[in-house]
């Protein structure tokens, strides 16, 4: 496997652990690396309150410089860095999209790390335009795992891999556990906001008749207490 799939895949896995102490259930996608189809992968995740890709930022060619490693000539880029998120305006719910990315993105920013400021201007490539610039949040309304799907979604770019001291960060655990951490946490926060609206909702007309269809059933009281374990006394 390539060496930022495998980062990909660690930062994965300890954002699953982490979700799950939060008492959020998760399910992996492509955590094996057979799905080679992108429009596949957020199909995967239909039934879902929310879809997130985990990546890194490789850079635009033409901002990478050669150098030599062990023999090899490699590419980096010495002045890129930072974590990014990106939404769609075309996702079926951009709101819910934009404050989970949000969310992420500001708790990020209080764990200490750093966001990515290259993407709204950069010196080469397409620019994408800011969602919430203060979060390191972008528009990349065209990305197919953020407008093909049917629930909100977000792409997370965990760093610049191309970025010599930066790729030796993504490698380090303890940074990994503090990124999951904080994706967690903000997700969590999200869901929670996604879940309180949800309940909020008025009912339809439909919803309300047959609710009330179901308020007039005659109902069977039963007793709150399980029953006692022990044999009732014999009568004398």
């Amino acid at each position: 496997m390539a060496a930022n799939f495998i980062l990909n895949l660690t930062l994965a896995r300890r954002l699953s652990a982490e979700l799950a102490l939060r008492y959020l259930a998760v399910r992996p996608i492509n955590f094996d690396g057979k799905i080679e189809s992108v429009a596949a992968r957020p199909l995967q995740a239909a039934g879902a309150d929310f879809f997130i890709a985990i990546h890194q930022d490789s850079m635009h060619a033409d901002l990478l410089h050669e150098w030599n490693w062990q023999g090899s000539t490699q590419t980096h880029t010495d002045g890129y860095s930072g974590f990014a998120l990106f939404v769609s305006r075309d996702n079926p719910d951009p709101a819910s999209s934009l404050r989970c990315a949000s969310a992420i993105g500001a708790r990020l920013r209080r764990m200490g790390f750093v966001p990515a400021t290259h993407h709204a201007k950069p010196l080469s490539g397409q620019t994408r335009e800011p969602a919430d610039a203060a979060n390191a949040v972008h528009y990349y309304d065209n990305l197919v795992v953020l407008y093909r799907t049917t629930l909100p979604a977000v792409l997370f770019e965990a760093g610049v891999i191309k970025n010599r001291q930066e790729e030796l960060a993504l490698l380090d655990p303890r940074r990994q556990a503090l990124m999951a951490d904080a994706i967690a946490t903000g997700i969590a926060a999200c869901m929670h906001v996604r879940q309180a609206e949800k309940a909020a909702r008025p009912i339809s007309p439909a919803a309300f008749r047959a609710s009330d269809r179901l308020r007039r059933l005659p109902v069977r009281t039963q007793p709150l207490s399980p029953p006692s374990p022990w044999p009732a006394p014999e009568s004398r």
